[in-house]
């Protein structure tokens, strides 16, 4: 298959994925309220189903590439479509966390896990290092735009419980047996992507990478990684759309259409972090958007009005994700290309376990402090990465920029 004809699959997949994990972000919380699951609970679902996916992606980053890209992509999306329908079909509370570690269920909201990290192996694959970070700006604006379109449709339960006189448990269960069959959907897709280019197949391995400046250099990012990510964790869509229906009363359509605002932002927000890489460098990009949608985040509780709250939200939503596919280009830069799925796929197990502590220390945080404090601890881990991470990595800087001179 030529570069474009996987690019096309891997597009199409992702955006299916995204869009059932944005309406997944917004609506579990809500669907296990529903069956009588308090937030510490919540709290443990949400982190049991990214503890999986950091599993999941600990085995593609060993054997992604040794097993060629097709199988491994279509068996982490066979599990995830799995783990929805054993949501759809749960018995009891008690068997949410198995289900939703075994299916790598993401209730963050944002599409993250082992399929990502090989799609983000194969799109390196077939890119040139100059148009790197465009391809990694479509694949994320396409997973963003998904990802609102899937927010918005946090309206269908309630709909769908009023058309058909049905309980409102039972309409999120249906939701949730049809997420189940867009992942299906997702396989097939995957099913025509194969292996490796001729002229890269040769460069790829699986495994640590050899050199210790590069050892270093990855296990540095990966400890920055893992803060930035326990802040994630103390934000996932769950809880925040769990924040804005306790403080404001938001209804699950206004939450939907707020969370489908936000992820049409950060769409449109890739779009200007690739030409602000292009003109400032990968790392300057990535910390100096960062940083103001933080101090964007530590003003919301501080807010009476649910508009003003909103509308600090979405500036926040406009920045907060510029750093994704830069700093994703910057990880597949910055290493051998034979270390690159080991590198993508390390980064985003610490990502996922980052997620998976901070999510449910944040639900024994919102009934021990309030429901705020997730947003203040989160807002300061993340500052305290980004100034990090431009202290340790301003002058590693990736080919492109290399070629370009010194002033880039």
């Amino acid at each position: 298959m030529t570069g474009d004809g996987a690019r096309a699959r891997i597009y199409w997949a992702a955006g299916l994925r995204s869009g059932a994990t944005g309406l997944t972000g917004v609506i579990l919380a809500l669907a296990l309220a529903e069956r009588g699951v308090g937030v510490e609970s919540l709290g443990l679902v949400v982190g049991a189903g990214l503890a999986g996916g950091a599993v999941g992606t600990a085995l593609v980053a060993y054997y992604g590439d040794r097993l060629g890209w097709r199988a491994p992509l279509m068996v982490a999306t066979a599990l995830t479509g799995a783990g929805y329908m054993a949501v759809a079909h749960a018995p009891s509370a008690a068997f949410l966390p198995l289900a939703a570690f075994l299916g790598m269920l993401n209730g963050f909201g944002r599409d993250r896990g082992p399929a990502q990290t090989l799609d983000l192996s194969v799109l390196a694959c077939v890119a040139a290092d100059s148009d790197r970070t465009r391809v990694y700006s479509r694949y994320t604006f396409i997973q963003d735009v998904a990802g609102a379109i899937g927010a918005l449709g946090a309206a269908l339960p309630a709909i769908a419980s009023a058309a058909t006189g049905s309980t409102l448990d039972a309409a999120y269960r249906g939701v949730f047996a049809g997420l189940a069959v867009v992942s299906g959907i997702s396989v097939v897709l995957y099913a025509g992507v194969h292996g490796a280019p001729a002229h890269a197949a040769a460069d790829l391995r699986s495994g640590a990478p050899r050199d210790p400046v590069v050892r270093r250099r990855l296990g540095s990012l990966a400890a920055l990684t893992a803060l930035d990510s326990v802040g994630g964790g103390f934000l996932a869509g769950a809880i925040l759309s769990y924040w804005f229906f306790r403080r404001f009363g938001l209804a699950p359509e206004a939450l939907g259409a707020l969370f489908f605002a936000a992820r049409g932002l950060n769409a449109l927000s890739y779009l200007a972090a690739e030409r602000l890489a292009s003109r400032f460098g990968l790392i300057r990009t990535m910390v100096f958007t960062h940083l103001p949608s933080s101090g964007f985040l530590l003003a919301l509780p501080l807010v009476a009005s649910p508009w003003a709250a909103i509308a600090l939200f979405l500036a926040r939503e406009a920045l907060v994700q510029m750093d994704v596919p830069t700093r994703q280009s910057y990880i597949a830069a910055v290493v051998p290309a034979g270390a690159r799925t080991f590198a993508l796929g390390l980064t985003g197990i610490v990502r996922s376990a980052g997620w998976a502590l901070g999510a449910p220390v944040a639900g024994l945080a919102m009934g021990a402090l309030g429901i705020a404090a997730p947003l203040y601890g989160g807002g300061l881990l993340k500052i305290a990465y980004d100034l990090a991470l431009f202290g340790a990595f301003r002058h590693v800087r990736p080919p492109e920029e290399e070629r370009a001179g010194p002033g880039h």
